[in-house]
């Protein structure tokens, strides 16, 4: 019969497992996300978090003008679709996809090259702290005073609730990171 000791000293192990769990957690969602990058409802719901961003609206060609190009998810508008790709939203779009995709592959690669694994999780560390600034670049990351008196800070909308589960991502980073150097300390691989 297991005692509770024992269920706990078999839950104190966990961690070794739990680390793996990380690894393909975050790999699945940059690789997943990235590949949505690659179609138009996903690139045209990023592109308030890129126009209003200081380090990435100069990736578009008219960057204040997206608020009367905004679509729903769902929703086909041929006009609004043509302004976003004159405004090389999807360009940016599919750029950016890559660069998530590759970043969930070079996490995955930890399985076989400790090194491409550390530079994964260093960019995964690296890509929420991006994304975490839109909270303070982007006005549709808080909820609109449309007449509610529940608006603006706290209130995320969807897009900043979106972007908030990016703390469990750099946390998951940090946890992969440290993993990665002391196996790498181990193994004796380290970069001389």
């Amino acid at each position: 019969m297991l005692t509770l000791n024992t269920l706990l000293q078999k839950a104190s192990r966990l961690d070794k497992l739990g680390i793996h769990l990380i690894r393909i957690g975050v790999a699945i969602i940059f690789i997943w996300i990235g590949a949505l990058k690659f179609v138009p409802y996903e690139a045209d719901s990023i592109t308030p978090f890129v126009a209003n961003s200081p380090v990435m609206s100069f990736f578009y060609e008219h960057p204040h003008e997206y608020k009367e190009h905004l679509t729903h998810e769902g929703q086909l508008d041929p006009v609004k679709r043509e302004w976003q790709v004159s405004n090389h939203t999807y360009a940016f779009s599919d750029g950016l996809g890559t660069v998530e995709i590759l970043i969930g592959l070079l996490v995955l690669s930890y399985g076989f090259s400790r090194r491409l694994g550390m530079l994964g999780s260093i960019l995964a560390f690296l890509t929420p702290i991006v994304t975490l600034s839109f909270l303070f670049t982007t006005p549709e990351a808080w909820v609109s005073n449309l007449g509610d008196a529940n608006y603006g800070f706290p209130y995320l909308s969807g897009g900043g609730r979106l972007v908030l589960k990016d703390v469990l991502m750099l946390a998951g980073a940090v946890v992969m990171i440290a993993d990665s150097a002391r196996q790498l300390l181990r193994s004796g691989k380290t970069i001389q």
